[in-house]
């Protein structure tokens, strides 16, 4: 996540921040509606950020929301797997 941020902050000045922003809401909207997202697998489910191509990977546990990955949507598709 940091890594695409400075990427996109070498791209243009406040891009960055702006993807960071992006993250952070779609992890709220996560935690207000945590059953919304995609179901990839019986217990990791995705919810897509707005502008940017990557989406949020998380496990919804009975005490916490686990955040597994936030991945870049055409690259690497199954990277994730291995933090399970």
């Amino acid at each position: 996540m940091l890594e695409a941020a400075q990427y996109y902050e070498a791209q243009s000045r406040g891009l960055g921040g702006a993807f960071l922003e992006e993250i952070e809401h779609t992890i709220t909207s996560i935690v207000t509606h945590p059953q919304s997202g995609r179901k990839l697998s019986d217990n990791i489910q995705r919810r897509i950020a707005r502008r940017f191509p990557f989406g949020v990977l998380y496990a919804v546990e009975p005490d916490a929301i686990v955040i597994v990955a936030i991945m870049h949507l055409h690259r690497r598709p199954g990277y994730w797997k291995d933090r399970l």
